[in-house]
This record gives C-alpha cells, sequence and structure tokens, in this order.
C-alpha cells in the first residue's frame, strides 16, 4: 500500500516577528529552487535505474548458477561413482574363460599380409584366450551390397589361420557409416538395403568365413530396422552354421542418458539397457566397444568399464558371449584421453564389474581393439591382467 502524502509544511516565521513579504518568490530563489529538485529527481531516477538492473544481473547470474549446479551435479555424482566403482578387489578367478576376440584389419584379406606374418601373429595369440578373429573384409557399399573384389585374400587366410591356430575362427567384420546423422550412408529402413546385406552376408560366409561380425555406426538405441536385421541375418548365420557377432554401443552410465546427449548434440552416443539386452538376444556374440569415454582419469575409466560390465552383464543372456572390449589404441582427442584409457584400467574395471555381477559367468571375454595400432605394453597388459 502506498504511503500517505506528506503534509505540506509551513515556512516559519522571521525571528524578528515580522511576516514575510506578500506575493511571490524572487525570480532567483524560484529557478535555484526548482534546479535543486530536478538534479535531485533525475538523480534519484538514475540510482532507481541502475538498481534494478542491479537485481536483474543478481538474478541472471543466480538462475545461471542454478541451471549450471542442476547440469553438473548429476555428472559429478556419476563421476564420484565411477572412482568408487573402481575401488576393491577382483573375485579369484575372474580371468580369461577362453572366449576372447580380437579385430583385425583390412591388410589381412586384400593382400598385404603373407604367410610370415600369420606365422608371427600365430605366436603372439599361443597362450592367450582368444578364440576369435574379426578381420575387416567391407566395409558394405552404401546400398548393403559386398564386392567379392573387397576379400580375394579371405580364402588364403582362412586356412592359413587354421593350420596354425587349430580352433581359432575366423569371422568377416562388415561395418558401414549409417545415415542417421548424415545424408549419407547405409539406410536400415530401407527394405531392399536390408535385404542386400543378407545377400552379402550368404555370400561371404559362402567364401569360407565362420562368422559374420556387424559394427553399424551410429546406431540409436531403439532402432526397430536393426532388430529385424539381425533376425534375418540369424537365419542366414543358421543355415551356414556359422556365428552372428556384433560390436555394440555403451550402454546408459546415466538413466535415459542417451536421450539428454541426443538432444544437446544429435549424436544420441549410447544404448538403452533394455535396447542392448534386445540386441543380445538376437546374436551368438556381443563385444561393448568400451573405450572413446570422454573420461580424464584411469581411474574413472577403469569404473566406467566395471559399470559397463555389470550393466551388460545383467541383460545379456547366458547363451550369448559377452565381451568387452579393450583399447588396443593410442589417442588424445576429446572423448578419448590416452593417458586415461589404458589397458590396465581397462582389465581391471571388466574384473571388478564381472565380481561383483557374474562372477562364475562362463560365456565371457575381452575383445581387443585392433591389432595394427597394439603396442607391446597393450599386449604385456592383456596378458598380466586377463590371461594370468
Amino acid at each position: 500500500m502506498d504511503e500517505e502524502p506528506e503534509k505540506e509544511r509551513t515556512r516559519p516565521a522571521p525571528a524578528d516577528g515580522a511576516h514575510p513579504p506578500p506575493g511571490p518568490p524572487a525570480p532567483d530563489d524560484e529557478s535555484s529552487t526548482r534546479g535543486a529538485s530536478g538534479n535531485e529527481k533525475a538523480e534519484g531516477e538514475a540510482e532507481a535505474v541502475t538498481a534494478v538492473r542491479t537485481r536483474r544481473r543478481r538474478r541472471l547470474k543466480r538462475t545461471a548458477l542454478t541451471l549450471t549446479l542442476l547440469l553438473l551435479l548429476p555428472l559429478l555424482t556419476a563421476e564420484i561413482a565411477l572412482r568408487a566403482n573402481y575401488t576393491g578387489d577382483p573375485a579369484d578367478g575372474t580371468y580369461t574363460r577362453g572366449k576372447d576376440a580380437i579385430w583385425l584389419g583390412h591388410a589381412w584379406v586384400d593382400g598385404r599380409k603373407k604367410d610370415r606374418d600369420v606365422k608371427t601373429l600365430a605366436r603372439r595369440l599361443r597362450g592367450t584366450g582368444i578364440r576369435d578373429l574379426y578381420v575387416h573384409s567391407g566395409p558394405l557399399e552404401h546400398d548393403g551390397t559386398l564386392p567379392t573384389s573387397d576379400y580375394p585374400r579371405a580364402g588364403w587366410l582362412i586356412a592359413a589361420v587354421h593350420r596354425e591356430l587349430p580352433g581359432v575362427r575366423v569371422q568377416a567384420w562388415l561395418g558401414d557409416v549409417l545415415a542417421g546423422e548424415s545424408p549419407d550412408g547405409l539406410r536400415l529402413e530401407r527394405a531392399a538395403t536390408r535385404a542386400a546385406v543378407v545377400r552379402s552376408t550368404r555370400e561371404i560366409l559362402a567364401a569360407g568365413f565362420q562368422g559374420a561380425h556387424f559394427d553399424l555406426e551410429p546406431l540409436h538405441s531403439g532402432d526397430r530396422d536393426y532388430l529385424g536385421l539381425l533376425d534375418d541375418l540369424r537365419r542366414v548365420t543358421g543355415e551356414h552354421h556359422a556365428l552372428l557377432s556384433v560390436a555394440a554401443h555403451q550402454i546408459d552410465p546415466l538413466p535415459a542418458f542417451h536421450s539428454l546427449w541426443g538432444t544437446l548434440t544429435n549424436h544420441p552416443k549410447w544404448w538403452s539397457q533394455a535396447y542392448f539386452g534386445q540386441v543380445a538376444r538376437r546374436v551368438d556374440q556381443i563385444a561393448v566397444m568400451s573405450y572413446d569415454t570422454m573420461q580424464p582419469a584411469q581411474s574413472l575409466y577403469g569404473g566406467y568399464v566395471a559399470q559397463q560390465t555389470s550393466l551388460a552383464l545383467e541383460v545379456t543372456p547366458p547363451s550369448t558371449d559377452l565381451l568387452m572390449g579393450l583399447p588396443f589404441y593410442y589417442e588424445n582427442r576429446f572423448g578419448h584421453w590416452g593417458w586415461a584409457e589404458t589397458v590396465p584400467a581397462a582389465v581391471r574395471g571388466v574384473r571388478l564389474g564381472l565380481s561383483r555381477t557374474d562372477a562364475d559367468r562362463a560365456r565371457f571375454g575381452v575383445a581387443l581393439y585392433v591389432d595394427f595400432a597394439a603396442s607391446e605394453e597393450d599386449w604385456a597388459a592383456y596378458r598380466e591382467g586377463w590371461v594370468g
């Protein structure tokens, strides 16, 4: 409520008792009085405007701080949880089950590799848990086709591996960029494209490969066309008594995080845990690409891998081989810090996640990415930390 107007004040009488002279005040007095009042009013208005602006700036700062905290607090809490996830000791016996795999580059099927290279590879792999080789034999064309000229030496490689490494299986690693985030790429929503992928798989299995391993990226969580493709591919691999395996995206580290990240970046990097389980139930093997995690320290990366291992174990059926990826390469860039994403940290994280969730699981292993970038230190860490 506004205050009551101040009552008009009367001018006090002069000290000698005389009344003031009648009439208006002298012009000089009037102008000086008005000038003083005008200055005071202007100064008051300026102070009011300044006060309003100051309050507005303070409100904006408080709002910005509140929004920042709302965004950062869950991430900070998650990072603290990841660090705690890296503590403790792995359970006894959480070592290789002989179900490991390695991704191999295209040089193995295009003529660059020779018999001596297979012998060297055999010496490297003997005594480890590696059972499957994912040999790059593509990529698929954007229409789903795969020229036989992409894998001219496949027959030689398969025969050489079977000779040098009996029991090790050779799978064709096929993939392509999906068109979901750009105008170019393979479009799974097209029935003709999916049919072509199925035909290409049938052809490459006829060349002697013992399995087909698919790596299609970026694959958004919930993609029903991908699930339908896997159902069709499973029938083909079953006819050939071959394996169907896939490289899988990571699982939401926070509930529905793929949706939030997708909204902010148009690249929903993660899958929901439920969707991961739907994919895992349709394949013989699922290998989690548990690298390129944006984690800045080994302890956080190892805790992240432990979390991913547990999340994947919870929804992967016992009939499916679950493999956790190991970073057999070194890069420093946003998304992958080489000093943090190390093989020792990944192996310890895998063992911790396995220990806490399903320590006795038989169909479990690690997948090494990738042969041509691996260092001696990577191989030593894999042997010492996982092979035992």
